[in-house]
């Protein structure tokens, strides 16, 4: 049984730089899925896409180990703890597991194990449980505090709702309990519990969850703070439904027992639920075998598996075999090729994304497949739309996995009855009705010229501008992008062109209705019923002494309504825009090949707009990390008359487009700063800095920004959730600095920080 993953049979042929490139993409859809699944209670990829980027990543790093970085997400683990919730730094750390993917690969692992071991242990094999993971840590017997994996060293702690999912001892049963002990376990929904929370959701008129590893992870990070008495109820619902199952554990100082076995016995034996399902074999055959018992009966259990994890039984061999810096080397995860349902195409339409890219998208008789319900599928092209032989009114072969989730694979020819059609690539823009053409002679791909004002390409652009890699505004995301560029009214969109974004007012952003678009496909989202997701997210509030208030009524100042949260804090987000640092400005302008890197290093090079724009195409190819492609990108770019106009209008509008004080094109560089010449990595939370700020207050000083760790580099700026940067500082001996420190290197230089 051999599990579909991304492919990588393209890699070898790729150069450095594409190399760098596809290495970005990947860390950038990684770290986007681990922050929303351990970040927030958000839907996000299944774990067939997540393993297929990992795949991909882990075999270009091998071709190409120049391209991975020590922040790579091949070397870390989960992501950084969110803001709910206070951190809890886990006694020990709390490591994820490397995957494999085919009987081939499996007992390739044993085999490295066996050599690696002197000799062939046990294998304890028990299910792989598609859940949250958790940290238990008590202290004489007693829980004190309950915490999710974090980034490996720091979770969140979520002991309050702990404490309410039944069959979670509080107190651990008989006596002789260590003095600290971490328990290690999945927090989990069973098949039918989830079954019977989605049916409580939808008779309270609340939203469906996706599958049930999302809905373990939603429920498991609620606050109770703000909430009513109706929310509360139904937040004791969910975590009344939910389960644990405990397999292992963390911190534990000479443990009385031998074998991985040993400890589930005992961690029964204190009240602990554990899974009636594993079993201990001699051989990674007899693993291999169990394996395969459980790839046909996966669903002869109660609550989902995505796959087996494997352990070395013997704990004396754990030391012995020891860890990476994200996953022990005694452990694996075979996980199970994502399953393939058969549905019928009912469909193919185009969308049109943020580069004018127009893509024909499979509409679906809604199905389940591998956890959650799937009504669209990319089919990228019309010649690849060709190539599957699909037609309209088929029955296809769906499956989740690779790089584009869902994916259909093919008709069901035999299936065929005569009233299938073949599709047709349409000729002009399905939003703005523009020709579509390719861009260059050859290109497969056909584009909607009407960049300007196309209104899916202004949707994209928008929801980029307000992205983290963006201007990182809040409340200016795939919703509130749409409102304001796609709505189903007012007929004129309060945003035709991106040019307007820090002129709108309260008026508006009243009286809009959108219909959400999917941020992968662009098209309707639906709802469980099929019907299209319609939402007001600017709908004014009434005032309590207002009888007469009409909410769908124009806009007529404060005498009768007040704004709504959500356009409140839209606009008080803009208006803080205004002051971010020059290079999120370069971002979002959406010049092409204009990224974080390049923009960051035009902004330290020429410190305003206005020095770009001047600048010819040798002055900008000079610049450190910006080259022939990108000045000819920001020359081509600014020959733009509506480009033009953005920054313009922007500027007119207050948007700081020059850094404070910056002396002028290279003379950052040549003045230098109380950093010049030093390396710097700021890893972790330090206090008073966000990520991206703690790098331009490193750039500021004149000191290099660098995003790992190695000889050359001289201080190292930690805080809580560091990871594996910490560990290689410690390793290499590059002195380390807290949040105080790092402000005063900062601000007044390395003699400042003295001996200490």
């Amino acid at each position: 049984m051999v599990a579909a993953v991304e492919s990588t049979d393209d890699l070898e042929a790729l150069s450095l730089d594409d190399a760098r490139s596809e290495a970005q993409r990947l860390t950038e859809r990684i770290l986007a899925a681990r922050d929303a699944y351990y970040g927030a209670d958000a839907e996000v990829v299944d774990d067939a896409t997540y393993d297929g980027w990992m795949h991909r990543l882990e075999a270009l790093e091998r071709l190409h180990p120049e391209v991975q970085g020590q922040d790579s997400p091949t070397l870390t683990v989960g992501a950084a703890s969110g803001t709910l919730f206070a951190p809890v730094e886990h006694a020990e750390r709390m490591l994820s597991l490397d995957n494999v993917f085919s009987d081939d690969e499996f007992l390739a692992w044993t085999a490295r194990v066996e050599r690696d071991a002197g000799r062939a242990p046990h294998y304890l094999c028990e299910l792989k449980i598609d859940g949250l993971a958790l940290s238990l840590r008590y202290e004489r017997g007693r829980l004190v505090t309950a915490a999710t994996r974090g980034d490996g060293r720091v979770g969140e702690d979520v002991t309050e709702n702990v404490l309410r999912i039944a069959g979670i001892p509080h107190v651990l049963e008989g006596s002789g309990h260590p003095d600290l002990v971490e328990v290690r376990g999945e927090v989990f929904f069973t098949v039918a519990d989830f079954a019977s929370l989605n049916a409580f959701q939808q008779e309270h008129g609340d939203r469906l969850f996706a599958n049930p590893r999302n809905a373990a992870s939603g429920s498991l990070r609620q606050k109770s703070e703000g909430k009513n008495e109706r929310q509360l109820r139904a937040m004791d619902e969910r975590l009344s439904r939910l389960r644990l199952t405990v397999h292992g554990i963390g911190a534990w100082v000479d443990p009385p027992v031998e074998t991985q076995s040993e400890v589930y016995g005992l961690l029964h034996a204190w009240g602990l639920p554990t899974s009636p399902y594993f079993r201990v074999v001699d051989s990674g055959a007899g693993a291999d075998d169990f394996i395969r018992h459980y790839g046909e009966h996966r669903h002869d259990v109660e609550h989902e598996i995505d796959g087996i994890v494997v352990k070395v039984d013997e704990l004396a061999l754990h030391d012995e075999l020891g860890a990476t810096s994200r996953a022990p080397r005694w452990a694996i995860a075979y996980k199970y090729p994502p399953e393939q349902v058969n549905t019928k195409l009912l469909d193919i339409v185009v969308s049109v994304g943020r580069t004018g890219r127009a893509t024909p998208f499979a509409v679906m008789e809604p199905t389940r497949v591998a956890g959650s319900v799937v009504r669209q599928a990319t089919l990228h092209n019309q010649d690849v739309v060709k190539a599957k032989g699909v037609l309209i009114g088929d029955t296809v072969v769906l499956r989740k996995a690779g790089d584009v989730i869902p994916e259909v694979l093919g008709p069901v020819v035999e299936l065929r009855d005569g009233t299938e059609r073949a599709f047709v690539m349409p000729q002009h823009c399905p939003e703005c009705g523009f020709p579509l053409a390719p861009a260059k002679e050859g290109d497969i791909d056909l584009r909607c010229p009407n960049a300007r004002s196309c209104p899916a390409q202004v949707r994209g652009r928008v929801e980029h501008i307000g992205s983290r890699g963006g201007l990182d505004i809040e409340g200016l995301g795939e919703v509130s992008a749409a409102a304001l560029t796609q709505p189903v009214r007012p007929d004129v969109p309060p945003l035709v062109t991106e040019a307007a974004l820090f002129e709108l007012t309260a008026e508006d952003l009243f009286g809009i209705d959108v219909v959400v678009r999917d941020a992968e496909t662009g098209l309707a989202r639906l709802l469980e019923d099929g019907t299209p997701d319609t939402r007001s997210p600017f709908r004014r509030q009434r005032r309590k002494t207002d009888r007469a208030f009409d909410p769908e009524g124009p806009f007529d100042g404060d005498e009768s309504a007040i704004l709504s949260k959500s356009a409140e804090e839209l606009l008080a987000n803009l208006e803080l825009a205004k002051t971010k640092e020059l290079w999120r400005f370069l971002v979002s302008f959406n010049i092409r090949h204009v990224g974080p890197v390049a923009a960051r290093a035009l902004a330290q090079w020429f410190g305003s707009v206005e020095a770009i724009r001047a600048a010819d195409r040798d002055e900008l190819a000079a610049v450190e990390g910006v080259g022939g492609i990108i000045a000819d990108s920001l020359l081509d770019w600014f020959e733009v008359d509506w480009h033009r106009e953005i920054v313009e209008r922007w500027q007119a509008a207050g948007a700081q487009l020059a850094t404070p004080g910056h002396p002028g094109p290279g003379a950052a560089v040549a003045a230098g700063g109380v950093l010049d010449g030093l390396t710097v990595v700021a890893t972790g939370s330090l206090d008073g800095y966000t990520r991206e700020g703690a790098k331009d207050a490193i750039i500021r000083a004149g000191g290099k920004a660098a995003s790992s760790v190695s000889k050359k580099t001289d201080f190292v700026a930690a805080g809580p959730g560091a990871g594996s940067k910490l560990d290689k500082a410690e390793e290499l001996g590059v002195r380390i600095l807290d949040a105080a420190q790092f402000h005063v290197l900062v601000t007044e230089g390395p003699a400042a920080l003295g001996d200490n």
